[in-house]
């Protein structure tokens, strides 16, 4: 059976894309910044039947509880790192106060770099390794400095650069195991209702985990170091960096 850890997975997309792969046959490590929160996701997951599932404390914000979180895997083929926040609105690049930067580089980008870091040597150790980096349509720069995208007067600053250093990084992490079974990957779930923007998105939160689960699952022969979006590419279902 293959593994998967989900981190901010206790709601919204992140516990859609648990749900989604627990019928897949994946074992899932739900990971939660908030065990009891964490828990009452897993009660809710086994109701349904859907009982290959633990809840997993990690705050991607503590190095030592990520540190703590690894003691507890002891294999690992699927690594999504879903967790992140907004900075909260609105944002201006000349007066957002720097600390609103270092809080959501905390999450977004920094937490993501030290998860993958701390986990992938189990990574290694599976034949068929995917990491999904799950980004924003807002944090491509191409999509950002075009006046036709959809989105393009949407410009909350903290979080459009962290999304950009995310997709910075997975750029460089896939150019680097190239050669190496793994299948990295950032996905845009799109615009969707969650609390994270007070439901105020058109789009699904079913529709948005399949995204990722869809990176997640890849095949040997499937793409990496590619930027998934359906949002403004549907074409092709790939964006612009």
């Amino acid at each position: 059976m293959k593994t998967v850890l989900i981190t901010g997975a206790n709601r919204s997309i992140g516990f859609e894309t648990a749900r989604q792969l627990l019928k897949l046959g994946y074992y899932v490590y739900l990971g939660c910044r908030d065990l009891v929160k964490g828990q009452q996701a897993v009660e809710k997951l086994h109701a349904e039947g859907l009982d290959q599932v633990t809840p997993l404390l990690i705050d991607v914000d503590n190095p030592a509880s990520i540190q703590a979180a690894r003691t507890k895997v002891r294999s690992l083929d699927v690594l999504i790192n879903n967790a992140g926040i907004s900075g909260g609105y609105p944002q201006s690049s000349t007066d957002t106060d720097l600390h609103v930067f270092r809080q959501v580089f905390e999450t977004n980008f920094f937490g993501m770099v030290e998860v993958t870091q701390a986990f992938i040597d189990l990574l290694k150790q599976s034949s068929s390794p995917r990491i999904v980096n799950v980004t924003s349509g807002l944090g491509s720069l191409n999509r950002q400095s075009d006046p036709t995208y959809v989105h393009y007067k949407v410009k909350p600053v903290t979080y459009v650069s962290s999304k950009a250093a995310m997709n910075a990084y997975t750029i460089v992490l896939a150019y680097e195991l190239k050669n190496t079974a793994f299948k990295v990957n950032a996905v845009d779930p799109c615009y969707t209702a969650t609390d994270f923007n007070n439901h105020s998105g058109p789009g699904t939160v079913e529709d948005a985990a399949a995204r990722v689960v869809k990176a997640a699952v890849l095949g040997p022969d499937g793409a990496t170091g590619q930027f998934f979006s359906d949002d403004n590419a549907p074409e092709t279902g790939i964006s612009p960096w």
